[in-house]
């Protein structure tokens, strides 16, 4: 199964509304292929989706109070666990999608929604029952959206050779996620006890503390009316003052991250991997013995059945989703003090210039979420965020 992630970028122009999609999306599969993160504001990479799409959200509601009490971790599996869900349902398919520490964003076909449907509800279900967390969940049509006046674009970023992550742009991601909010387009949370597949999902890496003096997230967004290209140059000035080749870094996955056993995210991944009905007890000793074994394997980097443990931490550090574009950028970052206070700097001149609005949370440490279908294949996927707050704190920040 390959996988792409969703992301959004600043205002574009308008554009025609793409064709019907077919039943299993080759549209998506068709989308052009870029590298390089910096050519994330470039117009010409995306492409409207079709008219019979629509977009999946999720949103846990309160995160900020939920995070101010620990629960970080919880936060993080219940924001990733719908795109897990509708990863399994679907099968080996790509399709775009975004995660944002406390939700995500996942667009799809026509024929796929009552299917997307389904795997938001038991995902609501199970996060109220297993995780005592609200999940909202959403599905709404992109043609709603175009009515709006807004669109959905994407383009395809290559993180790595085996993962792309999809950027998503036109302001109809953002404007969805408000209706959402307000209550419309909702997705009822299935009946207790309904559960969905996620197979994959886990968070086993123990916190990853900073190397280069903070760990830095940050969302930057444009204000209402602000030009596309003052907007798009800011974030090329945001790229630079980064300097993700140099001073800063993303958060590195690497052997001490998994060198602690058991893992502290044991308890939530025993109830993400508890089948329906079954055993709460059983499930934990299970995937205590299951992971006991795997810390062996990455302390003394054993080879075996073909599982190579260094190889795997390479895969993961170059497959991990710590830059993103979703109507605005978000990354997590391994800086200096000095590097954020430049970025931070320079986005309070911006907002006073009416280009953008921003949030930044500074903390000592990231987090990594993930989805892992197979450890064989090359194609894990892995999402940073900060261990103290991250995203959620910075979109508060924002909105402050």
């Amino acid at each position: 199964m390959r996988m792409s992630t969703t992301v959004r970028d600043p205002p574009l122009p308008a554009t025609p509304a793409a064709g019907p999609a077919a039943a299993r999306a080759p549209f998506y599969g068709a989308v052009p292929v870029f590298d390089g993160f910096e050519r994330v504001v470039d117009p010409s990479l995306y492409v409207p989706v079709p008219d019979d799409w629509a977009v999946c959200l999720t949103d846990v509601v309160s995160s900020t109070a939920a995070i101010a009490a620990g629960r970080y971790r919880e936060v993080n599996i219940a924001g990733l666990a719908a795109i897990a869900a509708v990863a399994n349902a679907l099968g080996d398919q790509e399709f775009p999608f975004v995660f944002g520490g406390d939700g995500a964003s996942i667009v799809l076909p026509a024929g796929e929604l009552a299917i997307a449907r389904e795997a938001l509800a038991a995902t609501a279900a199970w996060v109220r029952d297993d995780l005592a967390l609200e999940l909202r969940t959403a599905l709404v049509p992109v043609a709603a959206i175009r009515a709006a006046g807004l669109d959905v674009r994407v383009a395809r970023f290559a993180a790595s050779p085996a993962v792309t992550y999809a950027m998503v742009s036109g302001g109809g991601l953002a404007w969805a996620t408000t209706r959402m909010k307000a209550g419309e387009f909702a997705v009822p949370p299935a009946a207790p006890g309904v559960k969905p597949d996620l197979t994959g999902l886990s968070c086993r890496f123990s916190e990853m503390p900073n190397e280069r003096g903070i760990v830095l997230s940050l969302i930057v967004e444009p204000l209402p009316g602000a030009d596309p290209g003052r907007f798009a140059a800011l974030l090329r000035e945001i790229f630079v003052l980064a300097d993700l080749d140099g001073a800063a870094r993303r958060p590195l996955p690497g052997g001490d991250a998994l060198a602690a056993w058991p893992p502290k995210g044991l308890g939530i991944e025993a109830r993400a991997r508890r089948r329906r009905g079954g055993s709460l007890f059983m499930s934990r000793l299970k995937l205590a013995a299951e992971t006991l074994f795997a810390w062996a394997i990455f302390r003394f980097r054993i080879r075996i059945a073909g599982f190579d443990p260094t190889r795997y931490l390479a895969e993961a550090a170059a497959n991990s989703d710590f830059r993103k574009f979703e109507d605005a950028l978000r990354m997590t970052i391994d800086c200096p003090p000095a590097v954020a206070d430049g970025i931070e700097a320079r986005l309070r001149a911006a907002k006073a210039a009416g280009i953008a609005r921003y949030g930044l949370h500074r903390q000592a440490a990231a987090v990594v979420t993930c989805f892992v279908p197979s450890v064989f294949a090359a194609d894990h996927v892995h999402f940073v965020d900060g261990a103290s707050g991250g995203y959620t704190a910075a979109a508060a920040a924002l909105k402050a």
